[in-house]
């Protein structure tokens, strides 16, 4: 059964189909004299959406085919059988847009979490079921602003369509590059409007319920509860805590740290990430125990090894355990938050906060030289766990 429902668009067995008839005065350029095909969804609002798209470029064809018709009378001032200029040298061919995020994966993902993988597919499977699987540069500016409107309507934050956004950018200008076809501009300077709803911080630990924490992690004294108390006093991203090794840790300086870089089972996420992080508190107590005890080279051999390092698995486990002793929702990259704050509330300035915690460094100064001493970090993290 074949439900019509105008623009252009008609439904067959639950899915819509795009149909047009070919102008008269136009049939000789084509094979048939209507144009249907699939869209590819049994959406009447995406149909709808799709269909308006193509509609309007099989519009923008037609004028194009009539320009150049013998019939026009200013056809006469062009040139007959010149060849335009780029098709002597013909722009290479953009790949679909599948292809184009294969590409980017196979250079890009090895080595990184399972989640950077997973942010790809979901912006550009989102981009394909609202639009197709196209070449990369028949994508057209209406057509993707049509696709954040579309991402609104579906309850995403503005925030959250930026980051599709650029991640479909860095896809397919990392493509181009590989493939040799013109950058896509499509997705550059677009307007995504004001997020006017209200902004959602992340929840950080309350004094007396991270004391309890910390407190209990000593009785505990185990690999997870040692994995906590390193994190509560040093402010490390949970993925840089795990891929710690026993050679990463320098106990045997006047102040203790971790000298905190990249290995092949764990990445860094920026080149300020890579750094000395000084140990004191509870984090000096937990790397201590977790040297002492673990049996192989790696701090926390449960979550981490040669090959990989189980981020989620352990995020999981120690959200689990930390959830009944919260009262605000906090979760373990809380403790990164919160002791943030603890340095703030010892007035330590901001240049040292963000080189403890691996925070990015602004202007060109911070870059010269070698850095703060170690002797002036641990100090203030002394400062702010109480030492």
């Amino acid at each position: 059964m074949v439900d019509h429902n105008g623009s252009f668009i008609f439904q067959k067995r639950g899915v819509f189909y795009f149909s047009r008839r070919v102008p008269n005065d136009l049939l000789d350029n084509y094979q048939k004299p209507r144009i249907v095909f699939s869209l590819k969804t049994r959406s009447a609002q995406t149909a709808k959406a799709r269909a308006m798209i193509f509609a309007t470029k099989l519009d923008d064809d037609w004028k194009s085919m009539r320009w150049r018709d013998a019939s026009n009378p200013l056809s006469r001032f062009l040139r007959p059988q010149v060849r335009p200029a780029n098709d002597l040298h013909p722009t290479p061919k953009s790949p679909m847009v599948s292809e184009a995020k294969s590409v980017y994966l196979k250079h890009k993902a090895e080595g990184r979490p399972k989640t950077f993988t997973q942010a790809v597919d979901r912006a550009v499977d989102a981009l394909v079921s609202y639009l197709g699987d196209r070449e990369v540069n028949s994508l057209t500016r209406l057509e993707i602003n049509q696709f954040r409107d579309h991402l609104v309507s579906k309850g995403l934050s503005i925030s959250s369509v930026k980051r599709y956004f650029t991640t479909l950018k860095a896809v397919f200008n990392f493509a181009s590059r590989e493939l040799d076809f013109e950058e896509p501009r499509v997705f550059s300077q677009v307007y995504y409007g004001e997020d006017t709803g209200p902004q959602k911080k992340r929840a950080v630990f309350l004094p007396e319920e991270l004391a309890k924490i910390q407190r209990e992690c000593r009785i505990k004294d185990d690999e997870q509860r040692w994995l906590i108390a390193l994190l509560s006093d040093t402010g490390m991203r949970l993925s840089e805590g795990l891929g710690v090794t026993k050679e990463d840790i320098v106990l045997s300086a006047k102040q203790p740290y971790i000298d905190l870089k990249p290995h092949p089972w764990r990445r860094l996420k920026t080149s300020a990430s890579a750094r000395k992080v000084p140990l004191g508190g509870h984090a000096l107590w937990a790397a201590k125990r977790a040297c002492e005890t673990s049996e192989n080279a790696f701090l926390f051999p449960k979550y981490c090894d040669e090959t990989t390092c189980r981020a989620n698995s352990a995020s999981g486990a120690l959200n689990k355990w930390i959830s009944p002793r919260v009262s605000n929702g906090a979760v373990v990259h809380s403790l990164r938050h919160t002791f943030r704050d603890r340095l703030r509330a010892v007035e330590c300035p901001k240049d040292i906060i963000d080189r403890i915690g691996g925070w990015s460094i602004g202007g060109v100064g911070e870059s010269y030289g070698e850095g703060h001493p170690i002797s002036v970090l641990s100090k203030w993290v002394c400062k702010a766990v109480g030492d």
